[in-house]
């Protein structure tokens, strides 16, 4: 429960941010962001910092404008996988797919997840921003392996082209870090950041 009769919104239609919130054993509602993600930082942790900032804020500007009977605590989220200093987004297809998968395979990348939080506390408008940044070790694939993960279609909503929590599961060797993170939404950080924070 939040205090203060707030309301807690994730600005996100992802369903695994979702599901992981859900886990948390909170009451929330949905608004994903209309906030224009075209950012020049090239930095993965800076960059989902900035995104997350981006999306939560947009959706929290909104809600005064349009809900000005509710108090909102907003919590924007974005996800990043990066190799040898390479960023890699969504796959627009099934090749760009199986290019990332490829990068991926028999070597170690990291995955960063930013969070921003947005809320009012006596009037004025306050924010808190952390990120969470995984490592994964991923087995050989031959381009075989490759070319039938990409056929699931799982690749094309997921950043790096893969989904930890489907059936790429059969090709993670180990992490460094927080599983949460690599799904989108570093659930314990989040909720002890709520906590302190006195938002719940």
């Amino acid at each position: 429960m939040m205090k203060g009769n707030r309301t807690l919104i994730l600005a996100s239609a992802s369903p695994r941010r979702r599901e992981l919130l859900g886990q948390m054993g909170l009451e929330f509602l949905v608004v994903p962001s209309g906030a224009d993600e075209n950012v020049a930082e090239t930095d993965p942790e800076k960059k989902v910092e900035l995104l997350a900032e981006r999306k939560a804020e947009e959706v929290f500007e909104r809600l005064r404008r349009e809900r000005p009977e509710i108090s909102p605590v907003v919590i924007g989220s974005d996800t990043l996988v990066a190799i040898d200093g390479e960023i890699l987004g969504k796959p627009a297809d099934r090749e760009e797919a199986i290019a990332m998968i490829a990068l991926l395979q028999g070597k170690t990348h990291e995955v960063s997840t930013g969070v921003s939080i947005f809320w009012e506390q006596e009037g004025q408008p306050r924010r808190e921003t952390f990120c969470s940044t995984t490592r994964v070790e991923v087995y050989p694939m031959t381009r075989a392996d490759i070319e039938a993960y990409a056929d699931t279609g799982e690749p094309y909503d997921k950043a790096g082209g893969y989904g930890i929590q489907g059936r790429f599961c059969v090709w993670v060797k180990g992490i460094c870090g927080d599983y949460d993170t690599v799904v989108g939404l570093p659930a314990a950080a989040l909720y002890q950041k709520l906590r302190k924070l006195e938002l719940l």
